[in-house]
């Protein structure tokens, strides 16, 4: 959260195009699948310095699709303040622009004050964001139907522009939303964009399983990883899909260093730029900005009741029972949240033997990574990938020109058709 002040960070990264190209060329020269960019409706005095000044996602995933050319494009838009014509709309747009490389990960907005911004009295309940989202995704893919692969004619002789029979009206009409269609844009290239969805809570695994391509997650152990990653493909079948319907990714923090002095050293540098007020700040955003500095630092955790349900609720939910479980004081608990140690940290051989032990012992299909320092990204490429190229576990070259050949999912069929 103090990531801004480290001597190797760019203080306007999160505004700063010429940073974010970089970051993608970067990831792209790695051959990795996607860029992923997340976002929120709500900040406040005390939110982290990047969610207080940075770009809106598809704006500049626009941008980076006339920069890139085989890197995914993936960026989180809620279906709490949103309405589904115009997001399947400029998600389609995406695709386009980008040739096939577009991915959206779906949210229901965790945090209470979004509906300040949107003139909502109440922000949904969680039960109920889910409820909305699911009809959401029906809808958004039902309009991506519109229009079968080979619609438009455009035969200039004949001035026949479409094929009639190809065109898909969708008449929705549901609890929460009634749209009629179609959609104003053709299929996409890869026949629709890529679905993520990043809740972890049971209406979250609910939701991916039923709609999603690829999950978005983050486990503290390896164990809990494959419990989570069981727990998923296992409610598939109940959609009439298979395991490789759905990737599930891991999201973690990496540090590579020369040996491990190096790895504490930088470490520990990120982790002193962070104040115990800061720290007290980001952890009360999991919990609906809950003022944490009434408490006593040096005294067990404090029991917030229900706190954090109808916010961040699997986090919250973690949060609370890792507290009480290792017996941690609040000073340990918003600490930890705001610098937690990297979930893989070592030399490059080191980084790349975690990263096979959670993939072949299904953990995780793949790993979004998060640099544990400002210059860690850039080192991962370098040192990381070339192992696990060598090690036959990743690719060095794309297999086609699509996110969804890069991830191996198979082409949707239209549901019209």
């Amino acid at each position: 959260m103090s990531a801004w002040r480290h001597p190797a960070a760019i203080a306007d990264a999160s505004i700063s195009f010429e940073f974010v190209k970089e970051t993608a060329l970067k990831a792209e020269a790695g051959k990795l699948d996607f860029l992923f960019v997340a976002d929120g409706l709500y900040i406040n005095e005390k939110s982290i310095p990047h969610f207080l000044n940075r770009f809106e996602p598809l704006t500049v995933l626009s941008a980076l699709a006339s920069v890139t050319t085989n890197l995914g494009l993936v960026g989180t838009l809620s279906t709490s303040y949103s309405e589904p014509f115009t997001v399947a709309r400029q998600f389609a747009s995406l695709d386009h622009l980008s040739k096939g490389r577009a991915g959206w990960n779906v949210v229901t907005s965790p945090l209470e004050g979004s509906a300040k911004n949107f003139s909502r009295e109440k922000h949904p309940e969680h039960a109920l964001r889910y409820r909305i989202a699911d009809e959401y995704l029906d809808v958004v893919k039902g309009l991506w139907d519109s229009w079968e692969e080979d619609a438009f004619i455009r035969d200039k002789a004949s001035g026949q522009f479409f094929d009639p029979n190809k065109l898909h009206t969708l008449d929705h009409r549901g609890d929460f939303f009634q749209v009629a269609g179609p959609l104003n844009i053709s299929r996409t290239p890869q026949g629709r964009p890529i679905v993520f969805q990043a809740g972890a809570s049971d209406d979250g695994k609910k939701l991916a399983a039923h709609h999603a391509d690829a999950i978005f997650t983050h486990h503290e152990t390896l164990e809990e990883a494959q419990h989570f990653y069981r727990d998923v493909k296992g409610q598939l079948k109940n959609h009439g899909r298979k395991d490789d319907d759905l990737k599930i990714f891991q999201g973690v923090s990496v540090i590579v260093g020369k040996d491990a002095d190096d790895v504490e050293n930088q470490y520990q540098t990120t982790a002193a730029l962070v104040s115990i007020n800061d720290a007290l700040n980001y952890l009360g955003r999991y919990f609906e900005h809950h003022d944490f500095s009434q408490y006593p630092l040096d005294e067990p955790f404090p029991d917030i009741g229900d706190l954090g349900q109808n916010s961040f609720r699997s986090t919250t939910d973690e949060i609370k029972r890792n507290a009480q479980t290792r017996n941690l004081t609040l000073r340990q608990v918003a600490l930890e949240a705001a610098s937690p140690r990297p979930r893989f940290s070592g030399t490059a051989q080191q980084v790349a033997d975690g990263l096979q032990q959670w993939f072949e012992s299904y953990g995780a299909d793949g790993f979004i990574i998060q640099g544990g320092t400002p210059d860690t990204f850039p080192r991962f490429v370098d040192e990381v990938v070339p192992v696990l190229q060598a090690r036959g576990l990743f690719r060095k070259e794309y297999p086609g020109t699509t996110l969804r050949e890069s991830l191996g999912l198979a082409n949707p069929v239209n549901q019209f058709s």
